[in-house]
């Protein structure tokens, strides 16, 4: 089914059980996580979510449960979910060759980042250490440590339920002593100089942890994947000036930007954006 059509399928179902005027209100789109579906829905249209719902399932196959997302929130990035079909929304969701076990009306998985995920397991090389700040349930961590033969990633999670089926997935993956997971919060935890390469798939305000990147950076540098927002008008220069400012603090020095690049709208004029970029020690030898 193309998504363009699904707008046209829900009216199909739900014309007679809604006001006309409100089938122009009907989602177009829909986010699937492995048999889980999530909506977004406007307001005119939430009084009719059960038979929106219905129809979704009717309309793709192989769904088991319908969610409705209102928002994510807080540090760790918990999603405000209600389920309106089903039972069940612990799924499974097959992605880049890895398998993410999570429950989907509590644990975000976002779409956008698809193509994002796919790319670390490119980037990453065989026999670095890498560090995963904000590891999820695995998001990076997996396809980095399946595709990309790392000596290690260390996956720091501080959300206890994404935690958990971290390490189901590392298990579910096979990935177990490769992928060494961490309870607690990245700014905190303190594993030395030890990453090649440090993940920080995380924003907004990514940049308050900057710091703890380059504290995780092995002593010579290294490459860090900054996650964050910035508007239009800030691209490229504010997020490299960022890098370049924090890194001097940190007893570094900004070698080379070595990709740049939009991962999805945020905001109006407001992009989620990441900088691949090269350190390199500061400190006289």
């Amino acid at each position: 089914m193309k998504l363009e059509s699904f707008r046209d399928l829900l009216e199909i179902y739900l014309r007679g059980k809604m006001p006309e005027e409100k089938l122009a209100c009907l989602p177009s789109g829909f986010q699937r996580v492995g048999d889980v579906i999530l909506l977004n829905l406007r307001p005119e249209v939430i009084p009719y979510a059960s038979d929106i719902a219905f129809a979704v399932k009717e309309s793709v196959k192989g769904v088991k449960a319908v969610c409705r997302i209102e928002e994510i929130e807080g540090e760790a990035r918990m999603p405000k979910a209600e389920l309106i079909l089903g039972s069940d929304t612990i799924t499974i969701h097959k992605e880049n060759g890895c398998l993410y076990k999570l429950d989907a009306a509590r644990i975000m998985f976002s779409k956008g980042n698809l193509a994002e995920r796919g790319k670390m397991a490119t980037l990453a090389r065989s026999g670095e250490v890498v560090v995963d700040m904000f590891a999820g349930i695995g998001y990076f961590s997996l396809p980095i440590a399946i595709h990309a033969k790392p000596k290690a990633v260390y996956a720091i999670e501080i959300n206890p339920l994404a935690f958990s089926y971290l390490k189901e997935n590392i298990r579910l993956n096979k990935v177990d002593g490769k992928v060494l997971p961490i309870l607690g919060d990245c700014r905190k935890v303190n594993l030395g100089g030890i990453a090649d390469r440090v993940v920080m798939g995380y924003l907004p305000g990514t940049a308050a942890y900057l710091p703890a990147a380059f504290k995780a950076l092995k002593p010579a540098g290294g490459v860090l994947h900054y996650h964050d927002t910035y508007s239009e008008s800030e691209l490229w220069d504010a997020p490299i000036d960022e890098l370049a400012r924090q890194a001097e603090r940190n007893g570094f020095r900004l070698k080379q930007v070595l990709d740049k690049r939009i991962v999805k709208n945020y905001a109006p004029k407001v992009y989620h954006i990441v900088i691949d970029a090269q350190f390199e020690t500061a400190r006289p030898s």
